[in-house]
């Protein structure tokens, strides 16, 4: 169990530092959170998202995904239209001003990845601990969609299959 709880402290450690070392730069250069940019990211990447969708790209919640898209609304950056396919909600879509910013500010994103990754570890490397996170991640999904049609929050004790 030392071997997992050290794995986890490291992998939120290291979330935690790229996160702020990227957002730093991003807010540094456009002024942009790291949130924000992710969002006009994915915007710029699969155009005609909902909320939901976006929320969804994230996990996290609808109503602070909502949030995030009202503050670049309100900045210029993205634009709401109707969802031709469904009145209840809305497509979120990037503005001229939006493209403008993500193209610019994915060049000092991926710059920063670089640095702290690209520059670090083999490109092997790379493809390797992707595919373990990946399936790390797959694995915790289904574990949470077991529990979740079992009524169950959470099972102390309980571990997924190896």
């Amino acid at each position: 169990m030392a071997d997992l709880k050290l794995l986890y402290r490291e992998l939120v450690s290291l979330e935690i530092e790229l996160w702020n070392g990227i957002e730093g730069r991003l807010k540094a250069e456009y002024d942009l959170p790291l949130t924000s940019f992710e969002v006009l990211h994915l915007l710029s990447r699969r155009p005609g998202q909902r909320i939901q969708d976006i929320a969804e790209e994230f996990s996290i919640t609808v109503g602070g995904t909502s949030k995030v898209v009202d503050r670049l609304e309100s900045a210029g950056f993205c634009a709401r239209r109707a969802n031709p396919n469904d009145r209840r909600s809305s497509i979120v879509e990037l503005t001229p001003e939006g493209r403008k910013l993500v193209d610019g500010a994915l060049k000092a994103f991926e710059d920063e990845l670089e640095l702290r990754i690209g520059s670090v570890i083999p490109t092997e490397s790379v493809r390797e601990v992707t595919a373990v996170l990946s399936t790390l991640r797959s694995a915790g999904r289904a574990l949470d969609a077991e529990r979740k049609a079992a009524g169950q929050a959470s099972a102390p004790g309980a571990r997924a299959p190896k």
